[in-house]
């Protein structure tokens, strides 16, 4: 029967060592000969062997888990960054543990501490403002972590980002030489997550810069599009020129669902501008400008940081910042 069936046997029945098995059974094959790999896949196909991963990490040392924790797995952006962590540990022999921490220090906390007792090798975690006591735990472990899109400390951390504040500085600072006369920020609260800080202070320093005002509202996350909708029109003046930023990819969808009026008047009047990762404000009337991450990337960057210092390798640089795109559209001049 496959459940008494032993790595022991199989190396045996294959004629072949125990440690050649495990290289097998981990994808470690590249200097084993075809005839090998061919006896001993025909063995356990023979037997119908399933390795434990239990078995194999007491033996190994490693369960060839990741524990990912996302903010917010809804959206499209975190959706991409999953896929990239996912693509890369896979073609690596690792698997996936993904929980969603909806940016709750409790949630992440609970997931730290139930990915540790299944045993995983490391994290990528997308994490809150308070993470920094949970990484003082899982290093106490032992185990490896990245941060991923934010992060809570810039010492001695793993970490791969994007450049938000240089590229809200730098598309704001167009737009800030006289072609539109109002500006004004609708951001989620930005102390949660050190990218929307940067964010903030990104387009906060643009207009500085060149001495102009603007206006800054702080939503709930989960704030429907009628308010969105009362908010933006008690907020907009007759005969002014007025560009409005979406802080957060997940806010841009509802501000233009709440702007459904004032699409008409779209870029002369009124300018809009966000953060997105998804296909709808290309084929959107108007098209909406973006600042667009490499999400996708950032999860592949991530999860090559952590395999390599989980392996102890030391060949990836453990600190990335990617470059944002600007997608110029028909939301703006």
């Amino acid at each position: 029967m496959s459940e008494k069936i032993t790595i022991t046997e199989i190396a045996e029945r294959a004629n072949t060592s125990k440690t050649t098995v495990s290289f097998y059974l981990n994808g470690k094959m590249d200097k084993m000969s075809e005839e090998t790999k061919k006896r001993i896949e025909k063995v356990i196909m023979e037997t119908n062997y399933h390795p434990s991963i239990a078995a194999r990490s007491l033996s190994s040392k490693h369960t060839h888990l990741i524990g990912v924790i996302i903010g917010n797995i809804t959206n499209t952006f975190a959706n991409q960054i999953v896929k990239g962590i996912d693509d890369f540990s896979r073609m690596e022999h690792y698997q996936l543990i993904v929980g969603n921490s909806n940016y709750d220090f409790e949630i992440e906390k609970n997931y730290v501490h139930r990915m540790l007792s299944m045993g995983v090798d490391g994290f990528i975690i997308q994490p809150s403002r308070r993470f920094s006591s949970l990484t003082k735990i899982i290093k106490e472990k032992g185990k490896e972590v990245v941060f991923i899109d934010s992060q809570v400390s810039m010492e001695d951390e793993k970490w791969v980002k994007t450049n938000n504040y240089e590229a809200v500085l730098s598309l704001i600072s167009k737009y800030a030489d006289s072609q539109y006369d109002e500006f004004m920020m609708i951001t989620a609260n930005p102390s949660v997550l050190s990218t929307r800080m940067e964010r903030v202070k990104g387009f906060e320093d643009a207009l500085e810069l060149k001495k102009l005002s603007w206006k800054t509202k702080i939503v709930d996350g989960d704030i429907q599009v009628e308010d969105l909708q009362k908010l933006i029109e008690g907020e907009l003046k007759f005969g002014k020129k007025t560009l409005i930023f979406v802080a957060n990819c997940f806010l841009l969808p509802r501000v233009f669902l709440a702007m459904r009026n004032y699409r008409n008047l779209m870029p002369e009047t009124i300018g809009l501008i966000g953060f997105d990762n998804t296909e709808w404000t290309t084929l959107s009337a108007p098209s909406v400008t973006t600042i667009v991450q490499p999400a996708y990337e950032e999860g592949y960057q991530s999860a090559k940081i952590l395999v390599d210092a989980i392996e102890k390798k030391a060949e990836e640089c453990p600190n990335q910042i990617l470059a944002c795109e600007i997608h110029w559209h028909e939301s703006t001049l």
